[in-house]
């Protein structure tokens, strides 16, 4: 995260699940999935909501073909051979294009922070507050999409995972290479809809999603068969035919991040397809943009949050390239 990285300022972290809705005959091309498109709605008004996900409202989205898996690390590694892109994890960060978007009057860091880097999960040997995120999160120098914990890492048995420490305009600029697009989040939770509910303890003993088992953050039983993320279609998919929609990695949308976006949307009449609210607003963050990532991660655990819905959704500021977020893509046709 350069914006905040070196403060370790991170949003809440959640895991959406939502409820199985239409069926749909799947079809599939070039590892995409059609859907269909119609009305549904949105958002949530349950008791176990956050206020920034209420309140339910009718929505209308068109047809469009949506990546079956997260963005792995060999697609990736395609598009930068191609492309010779830089991500922002790669890029020494600007001071004077960060001050901007911090309070007025807050100090420079020392040069041995402002370095090429990302925020890598680290988990506390002992008890923290949950309050706390900074024991877990580190600034890590040189973690970018192909070295994850920064040092020697590599992705060596790691390429049919999903991408991380990759930013909003890293996602945007793969897609734009592959003849793509981001989703919107209303594309996206419709998706996620053919997400069966699941609880965190399967009725049938199955581990249905990639999510942290235990206590988090110290103590990861990893009974998933995963401590990080996991390559895609460990999992079974939905019934759109799509996998991972929740966990494993926190997912870009093209959306703005608005904290009142919803309570400006009519409960009555569907909005037709919504692409978020114009100005970006987090109160906690108010000088830095976000958009709304959606779906969980491999950190999600039931004591940390209660974000098991596919409405979940969070605030990441635009720069931020974490060890648990990806993306995936979406197009209105093929050709």
């Amino acid at each position: 995260m350069k914006t905040v990285g070196w403060i370790v300022s991170i949003s809440l972290i959640g895991l959406g699940v939502g409820c199985a809705t239409q069926d749909q005959s799947l079809l599939k091309q070039d590892n995409m999935v059609w859907i269909r498109g119609g009305e549904f709605l949105m958002g949530s008004d349950s008791k176990y909501a956050y206020e920034h996900e209420r309140p339910a409202h009718p929505v209308k989205v068109n047809a469009f073909w949506i990546d079956t898996t997260e963005v792995t690390n060999e697609q990736f590694k395609k598009f930068i051979e191609a492309t010779h892109y830089v991500t922002v994890a790669e890029r020494k960060p600007e001071w004077e294009e960060l001050k901007k978007q911090l309070p007025v009057g807050t100090p420079k860091p020392p040069d041995s922070i402002l370095v090429a880097g990302s925020l890598v999960f680290n988990p506390p040997t002992g008890y923290v507050s949950l309050h706390d995120y900074a024991q877990w999160w580190s600034w890590t120098k040189g973690a970018n999409w192909k070295s994850p914990e920064g040092g020697t890492s590599s992705l060596d048995n790691r390429w049919d995972h999903p991408v991380v420490h990759v930013a909003y305009e890293d996602a945007q600029a793969y897609c734009t290479w592959a003849g793509k697009r981001l989703p919107t989040e209303a594309e996206w939770e419709f998706a996620a809809q053919g997400t069966a509910v699941r609880t965190m303890n399967a009725d049938d003993g199955i581990i249905k999603a990639n999510y942290f088992q235990g206590s988090f953050p110290t103590r990861n039983l990893a009974e998933d068969g995963f401590e990080g993320t996991a390559p895609v279609a460990s999992f079974e998919a939905n019934s759109f035919g799509l996998y991972d929609m929740i966990g494993n990695v926190w997912e870009w949308t093209s959306d703005r991040y608005n904290i009142h976006y919803y309570a400006t949307l009519s409960t009555t009449e569907p909005a037709d397809n919504p692409t978020g609210p114009e100005q970006s607003y987090d109160p906690n963050e108010p000088g830095i943009l976000k958009y709304v990532t959606k779906g969980g991660s491999f950190l999600c655990a039931s004591n940390y949050c209660s974000n098991y819905r596919t409405t979940a959704r969070q605030g990441t500021a635009f720069d931020s390239g974490m060890s648990n977020v990806g993306f995936r893509c979406v197009k209105n046709e093929m050709k």
